[in-house]
């Protein structure tokens, strides 16, 4: 174990790291590639399904199982799903239909959303054991009010059924479906669903010579509806972790710096190649915890990857490091939502992953209406 003032060194790395890494890659040439194509998502009015029962289980350790097949699967297969379900706080629910406008760009087989094709041959993984840290554990936990209130890990808010969130308006914060519903019902803990923000403790008023051995403080506040993709609720559980994701609008609006939503390039234009996520890991109670790592594998609806993760990790906001041509450089922006372990059956060899649901054009149209409501600003930034 290591010596908490190694720790703490490596806190400072790693906050030094994500302040100066910015200025390094505005060095280097940004990315070369096509404008990426959002379309329109038309809602219909929404048809009234009456309260949800909160019968479900919360389930934080999420699984699933995935061949060639659902690899391979398209955007476009995957549209009737945009549909979605809005639950207020009293329970009552809502199901609004959506068509798809401006779809006819959309990438075809081989484009630049999918054109990693599928995973380089690789030897056989004769375990079946479910992992979730890959070889020594690179997970840091943040403290100290210099890094929970900066950014971008002051994007991390905790979710009441003992998930992780990413802030991204004043009033929204993106989440895994699986935290707030089963695929069948919402969970028991949706029915009065909080999110949580992370407060130093030194805000608080603890005295400063011990503030490092005081866990930070939670201010929770309630959640005012909450949406989640047709795709999640009715989808094949083969498809399921495709819409693994959601979206809680809170009662009032936070002060706090959020993260903007991007549509997930190839991993060959994200900076280093790398993604990045903090959230409140079950087995490190009370801590936010950072981790990065490469892409190793990318569907058009999924991104592969061995960052170190445990449950209570599910819905942290993964991003990376994105071109952003107005501004002309690198930004951090939300490309993808992390869900949990897969096992990617292909060619006969059987590879575990961990898995963030990637933002599609069509994932990005659907939330970012969720956002604002009004469609002309449902654009990519």
């Amino acid at each position: 174990m290591m010596a908490p003032c190694v720790v703490s060194l490596l806190a400072q790395l790693l906050l030094l790291l994500h302040h100066f890494l910015p200025l390094a890659l505005s060095l280097l040439h940004p990315p070369v590639h096509a404008n990426v194509h959002v379309p329109t998502l038309v809602p219909h009015a929404p048809t009234p399904l009456g309260r949800s029962r909160f019968s479900a289980q919360a389930h934080l350790d999420f699984t699933t199982r995935c061949n060639a097949s659902c690899f391979h699967r398209g955007e476009r297969q995957l549209s009737d799903g945009l549909a979605f379900e809005t639950l207020y706080a009293d329970g009552f629910r809502t199901l609004t239909t959506v068509d798809v406008e401006g779809d006819d760009e959309e990438e075809e087989e081989g484009g630049e959303a999918g054109r990693s094709g599928h995973p380089s041959p690789r030897r056989p993984k004769v375990r079946r054991t479910k992992r979730q840290i890959y070889g020594a554990d690179g997970r840091f936990n943040i403290k100290g009010d210099n890094f929970l209130l900066d950014y971008p890990f002051s994007t991390a808010v905790r979710i009441s059924t003992g998930c992780t969130g990413v802030l991204v308006s004043q009033r929204h914060v993106l989440t895994a479906a699986h935290c707030v519903h089963d695929g069948k019902d919402y969970v028991h803990g949706a029915r009065k669903l909080r999110v949580g923000f992370l407060i130093p403790p030194s805000i608080n008023g603890t005295h400063s010579d011990s503030v490092s051995d005081r866990k930070p403080l939670v201010r929770w506040v309630r959640v005012k509806r909450t949406r989640v993709p047709k795709g999640w609720i009715q989808g094949p559980q083969e498809a399921s972790m495709d819409f693994d994701y959601a979206l809680l609008e809170l009662r009032w609006p936070h002060r706090r710096p959020f993260m903007r939503l991007s549509v997930a390039p190839s991993s060959d234009d994200l900076a280093g190649n790398r993604i990045h996520f903090s959230g409140f890991d079950s087995d490190r109670p009370g801590e936010l915890v950072y981790r990065f790592c490469p892409v190793e594998e990318e569907s058009r609806n999924l991104i592969y990857q061995h960052c170190d993760a445990r449950p209570g990790a599910s819905g942290s906001g993964v991003y990376g490091r994105v071109w952003d041509d107005d501004l002309e450089r690198w930004e951090r922006k939300v490309i993808g939502i992390f869900s949990g372990h897969q096992w990617l059956e292909i060619d006969g060899e059987n590879r575990d992953y961990n898995v963030a649901v990637r933002i599609t054009p069509l994932k990005f149209a659907q939330i970012c209406y969720w956002v604002h409501g009004n469609r002309p600003d449902c654009r990519q930034h």
